[in-house]
């Protein structure tokens, strides 16, 4: 192995940067879930209108979908600016603080606009912050942790992640805050707590991680699209992403249109599901990320959690219940929750390039937020094309078990 590819040991970290590490993340999912699950629908909702409710959905899902594709774009360029950074100069902080700044910005712009249009072009900003900041917090992982800690950073990621949906959705169902109102909550709460996290995680610059920025001659810039088992994994991870948001991205409408309940009743129902969602995400995050570090091994854990996903899906279609909702949110909130944090762990071991490390995260970032922002649009259009919601999640069921599949073609390191 040449010099340029050498891996700099890392050191253990405590549980200050764990802390940090995990409210940064909190604030992140908090600022990016919320609207997608409750703020975004509400405003688009066309429930009076000539067109009827249909319509709503499907400029929910187009909003979701054209913002998401922009934050698709946004967090790899942005992890290989910041990998590019050299000498003194700060790797991580600066994108760190640009993210948080631009989603606090465009979160108020938002909430102040009106008709899919105007909304759609302010979440575009969201959804770009969300991606350049979360490269460069996800990039910490590699840049700072050794590998018998990333799975514990992972399973943070995953139940930060899971609780944000339910103080984002909590405080503004609990507090009765109207849709601006409670974009302007957002948009403090990730200005002040996501600049006070970017300033407190270290960041070492670049000469104090020793790492060469110099590539060897003949070597290949982009080495993560050669490398067989990263390819698998990436592709395994938006499958299974795609899966979990045509299971989870219209639970609002699905509550008042698919069950029939009213408006108000359903939003009070989607912060219960929320909550058990939440319960056993956090415990499956915990459990499989550090049961991962612990065997050292990922890719098994990985498949199994995408297959209990999948059996949430075979749950509604069954018995499209409320009742049955909630027995569903438990189990997808298992199968994501493990496969969120185990397949981020799996996704650091297999890293092709030390240098490349935030623009590496941020293609498995992306891959995620691709699957997140596919979910919506294929849903609408699914929902658009039976008259119901039945056809959406035994689309994700199937998506889950084809995701486990190609997941398992990517071979373990060491």
């Amino acid at each position: 192995m040449s010099a340029a590819r050498r891996v700099r040991p890392a050191g253990h970290v405590g549980p200050r940067w764990f802390t940090l590490f995990t409210i940064a993340w909190l604030i992140i999912w908090t600022v990016q879930l919320t609207p997608l699950q409750l703020l975004l629908p509400l405003q688009l909702d066309t429930q009076d209108s000539a067109e009827g409710w249909v319509s709503g959905v499907v400029s929910s899902g187009l909003v979701l979908g054209v913002g998401g594709l922009a934050g698709v774009i946004a967090g790899p360029i942005a992890g290989a600016l910041s990998d590019r950074s050299s000498g003194s100069r700060r790797r991580r902080r600066p994108w760190a603080l640009g993210g948080v700044w631009l989603t606090a910005i465009c979160l108020l712009l938002t909430g102040m606009s009106a008709g899919p249009w105007l909304v759609g072009a302010s979440w575009i900003g969201v959804s770009i912050g969300i991606a350049v900041a979360s490269a460069a917090f996800t990039a910490l992982i590699a840049d700072q942790l050794p590998v018998e800690q990333r799975g514990a950073a992972s399973s943070a990621v995953g139940s930060a992640q899971a609780l944000g949906i339910v103080v984002g959705v909590g405080t503004v169902v609990l507090l009765g805050l109207g849709v601006f109102d409670g974009y302007l909550v957002l948009a403090i709460a990730m200005a002040v707590v996501g600049t006070a996290t970017a300033l407190l995680l270290p960041d070492p610059p670049t000469h104090a991680q020793a790492v060469d920025l110099e590539r060897a001659p003949g070597e290949y810039r982009f080495a993560f699209l050669r490398d067989r088992d990263f390819r698998w994994m990436l592709i395994g991870r938006l499958v299974v992403n795609i899966g979990n948001a045509l299971g989870t991205a219209l639970f609002l409408f699905f509550l008042m249109y698919g069950i029939g309940q009213p408006s108000t009743e359903a939003q009070d129902n989607l912060l219960l599901i929320i909550v058990v969602y939440t319960v056993f995400v956090v415990a499956a995050s915990i459990l499989t990320g550090l049961v991962s570090d612990r065997i050292g091994r990922r890719r098994g854990l990985t498949i199994a959690s995408a297959l209990v996903q999948a059996v949430s899906g075979v749950v509604i279609v069954i018995s499209p219940t409320f009742e049955m909702t909630m027995v569903a949110a438990a189990l997808m909130g298992v199968g994501y929750g493990g496969f969120s944090t185990v397949g981020l762990a799996f996704a650091t071991d297999l890293l092709p390039n030390e240098r490349d490390h935030a623009r590496d995260l941020g293609v498995v970032n992306t891959t995620a937020a691709l699957g997140q922002l596919l979910g919506p649009v294929i849903g609408a259009a699914l929902v658009a094309l039976v008259g119901g919601f039945w056809l959406v999640f035994a689309a994700a069921a199937v998506l889950s078990l084809v995701g486990a599949g190609i997941t398992a073609l990517a071979r373990e390191r060491g």
